[in-house]
């Protein structure tokens, strides 16, 4: 992982090969990762120099900085590293894949709140350049400045996710397909992964689902448009291609965040190169049938997760709400269902699953 740590897509595969195994891939932290992919308790710990936007030199700062003291908050993180070298890009970077969840901050807060972190940075480093830590007797060991972070902002489910598709290179804490499992299993839509096997064997069609990760548009030789859509399930990523008629009839619904039901035919070019073309295309956040959910199953081992699960339900509608409290040392789980009924969507269930704390999340 560490030799391809600029390869998102084999990073990808790394860690589900890893997941297949029972190895836990440890989501990136300020205060557990390092530079490199490393390894401790039969875990794996997510690489910071493999964070988009986070140079090397900022990781190494970090690590240093953090020696055998994890950071015990955000404003000691603020307070004891070089702005120079954590920029407000790097802290960006950071925020977005989740490196800042250890101090239980919603990342909506954290990016809404930036100027905040980097002023507190930035005035630090200036007190400790000018002296003022002799004068006012030991800054670094007093009390650091609290920071009130704006907390009437939020995120969407799939804009987190989006975000930190952005920072890592793919959906690492939860998928936005996640919550429609049970309807493509029963849709018979295949994962892409096993559709490439397919590819091998024959296959000239599929049925595929997909997030929309990114979206080009082209001109062929003959100067009609094109287009190449670059769509995400849990298995990695894949391209489709839309030529003029399609690119018409499908183009402006293919939206990135979006997430779709796809069926493709399988074109073998000459250098036996294989593209995907689209035929049909159907809408999984907004097509009536399938975004309305009957029930929404939420795991969970204690209470931590409880607030923030309670914020993305505070919609009324008719989806009932169940809690499964699993108990130490597999001894059972226990079921509470929650008073009322909610609007619940696969997009909320993803935020919902996306929650440190929460274990897996079912809508049936």
């Amino acid at each position: 992982m560490t030799y391809d740590m600029q390869n998102a897509e084999k990073l990808n595969d790394f860690r589900r090969d890893a997941m297949r195994l029972g190895i836990d891939v440890v989501s990136p932290s300020v205060n557990t990762s390092f530079r490199r992919f490393e390894v401790a308790e039969n875990k794996i710990f997510y690489a910071l120099a493999a964070i988009k936007g986070v140079g090397e030199a900022s990781v190494d700062h970090i690590v240093e900085v953090r020696a055998d003291k994890p950071f015990e908050s955000l404003e000691d993180f603020a307070t004891r590293i070089d702005p120079k070298l954590v920029n407000r890009r790097t802290f960006e970077g950071l925020i977005f894949a989740g490196a800042f969840d250890c101090f239980g901050l919603d990342r909506a807060s954290l990016v809404a709140g930036l100027d905040r972190i980097v002023g507190l940075a930035q005035r630090t480093s200036e007190e400790k350049a000018s002296g003022q830590t002799d004068i006012f007797g030991a800054l670094l060991t007093a009390e650091p400045e609290r920071l009130q972070l704006p907390q009437n902002v939020e995120w969407t489910g799939s804009e987190k996710l989006m975000k930190e598709f952005q920072s890592i290179g793919f959906y690492f804490s939860a998928h936005p397909l996640d919550a429609f499992q049970p309807v493509l299993d029963k849709m018979r839509v295949q994962q892409y992964a096993d559709f490439s096997i397919g590819i091998k064997r024959g296959a000239t069609a599929g049925r595929l689902a997909g997030t929309v990760a990114s979206k080009q548009m082209r001109r062929t030789k003959t100067g009609n448009k094109m287009g190449i859509i670059t769509l995400s399930d849990a298995t990695g990523q894949y391209e489709i291609v839309l030529f003029s008629e399609a690119l018409d009839e499908f183009g402006d619904r293919l939206e990135v965040g979006k997430s779709f039901i796809i069926t493709v035919s399988v074109r073998v070019r000459d250098d036996e190169t294989v593209s995907l073309q689209m035929n049909t295309l159907t809408s999984l956040n907004d097509d009536a049938g399938i975004k309305e959910a009957h029930l929404l199953r939420v795991f969970v081992r204690d209470e931590k997760p409880a607030r923030s699960i309670a914020r993305q339900l505070q919609a009324r509608g008719r989806s009932p709400v169940s809690l499964i409290v699993i108990k130490p040392d597999g001894a059972g789980e226990v079921e509470i269902e929650l008073p009322g009924t909610y609007a619940v969507s696969a997009p909320i269930a993803s935020a919902i699953k996306a929650i440190e704390g929460v274990v897996d999340v079912e809508l049936v």
